[in-house]
């Protein structure tokens, strides 16, 4: 009999590949709620550990069985990627588990002969824990590229970008699991009652050394039936999304535009700081989107979010001379800052991609700058780390753009780059990679 977890991982894992979606919405979205808290854990672990590792695991797919792992069956691969990742990755799991369950998956969804191939390589590579076949490979981009599992493309570029220990300790950090950080919603109870009935529930958090009102969860699990959650108390959200919130300065009364603003977690971060007085407009160009944003705005009982399909390119409805104080383009990006959570992102993405998305970020840009008033801040956010995507784009603007100049806040001062623009980086500071640039347009434009 296979394990619920195991099966369940083995489902997931079939999805990404067949449907592109992001692991952690399919997981969400399966039927992990029915398991027990032991295996959802162990079916998250599974599901993003194999995503994490998978080029490692390949390279010893075809170290110990002797064949390319592109040509192996689906059903085959995945149960490889899940018994290796077991073998190499979660010592307290006993490796006849981890063989046999593989196995069972085989015969229960691969074909007849796909059984003994996977014991085989399994029980070989059982035998040999300690290997480390990688260390043979004589090109040291491509030794990273297999130990540290990430496209050889993308090692080879991050070495280009931000120098050989740089690229390393970035490739390290986008293997471990990220730590969960919420914000407490003060529209919804004050922190002192809400931290009260995390307590309660076993959820400890502590304060985090970067962001202001941005916890780290330090033990307990969040799940949707907490009281908290239930009730609109807290969000998960990562300390850098949270960070460009407070890039945007807002205060009460504000006129604020939001542009790419689904699913919400800035907008009613937003909210929240403005004490639901103002107006924010949510404009994103999918209706889908802004019905989950919607549905976020009244379990976090924001009451000043106005949402509106809209894209910056075109007049805004029923405020088609509008200008405001602050405009947010929280721009579609590669993700690349984002690989601890969304690790299928870097198996996906191709160079053509990140040119791809940074000629539409200059454009989205452009369109967004047309609605800042005079003396009022743009902010630009992406959570990829690539410099197509965000100095380049900057600077391309700012070149053809003279009546906008670069300021940092204070709350950003940690993350300040020598040209004025504002990183976060996994192994820098325990948050997603995250770039922003604040700019304010002159009091005379």
């Amino acid at each position: 009999m296979i394990s619920p977890a195991r099966e369940l991982a083995f489902q997931v894992l079939r999805r990404v590949i067949a449907q592109g979606g992001r692991a952690t919405d399919l997981l969400a979205s399966s039927r992990v709620e029915r398991l027990s808290e032991r295996d959802r854990r162990l079916a998250y672990e599974l599901v993003l550990g194999v995503l994490r590792w998978q080029r490692l695991l390949d390279h010893l797919i075809a170290h110990y069985g002797r064949r390319q792992p592109e040509r192996l069956d689906e059903p085959i691969r995945i149960a490889l990627h899940l018994g290796l990742y077991q073998l190499r990755f979660l010592g307290r799991i006993p490796p006849y588990a981890a063989v046999s369950e593989a196995v069972a998956l085989v015969k229960h969804y691969g074909p007849a002969w796909g059984a003994g191939l996977v014991n085989a390589i399994l029980r070989r590579a059982a035998s040999a824990l300690d290997d480390r076949p990688w260390e043979k490979i004589a090109d040291p981009i491509e030794r990273a590229s297999v130990e540290w599992s990430h496209p050889v493309w993308l090692v080879r570029k991050w070495v280009e970008d931000f120098g050989v220990e740089e690229a390393l300790a970035l490739l390290r950090a986008n293997n471990h699991a990220p730590p969960v950080a919420i914000r407490l919603n003060p529209l919804a109870a004050p922190a002192e009652e809400i931290t009260r009935a995390l307590a309660r529930e076993g959820i400890e958090i502590e304060p985090s050394p970067y962001v202001p009102g941005a916890y780290r969860v330090r033990s307990g699990s969040l799940l949707p039936r907490l009281e908290a959650w239930q009730r609109g108390w807290i969000y998960i959200q990562d300390e850098a999304s949270q960070l460009i919130a407070h890039l945007v300065a807002p205060r009460p009364g504000m006129r604020i535009l939001e542009l790419c603003a689904a699913p919400g977690g800035k907008t009613t971060h937003l909210a929240a700081l403005m004490e639901n007085r103002g107006m924010i407009v949510a404009g994103d160009r999918h209706p889908s989107r802004l019905r989950q944003l919607k549905l976020l705005t009244e379990r976090l009982r924001v009451q000043i979010a106005h949402p509106v399909v809209f894209d910056g390119g075109r007049p805004l409805p029923l405020l088609p001379t509008a200008v405001f104080e602050r405009v947010l383009l929280d721009a579609p990006c590669s993700g690349t800052g984002t690989l601890r959570r969304h690790p299928e992102i870097k198996w996906r993405l191709t160079p053509e991609e990140i040119q791809r998305m940074a000629e539409q970020q200059k454009a989205l840009l452009e369109e967004a700058a047309r609605w800042v008033a005079p003396g009022g801040w743009l902010i630009y956010a992406t959570c990829s780390v690539e410099r197509e995507e965000n100095e380049d784009v900057i600077d391309a603007f700012l070149a053809s753009r003279h009546e906008f100049r670069l300021v940092v806040p204070s709350v950003a001062e940690p993350f300040r780059t020598e040209a004025r623009y504002i990183r976060t980086f996994p192994h820098r500071h325990g948050m997603d990679g995250f770039f922003a640039a604040v700019l304010e347009r002159s009091p005379d434009a």
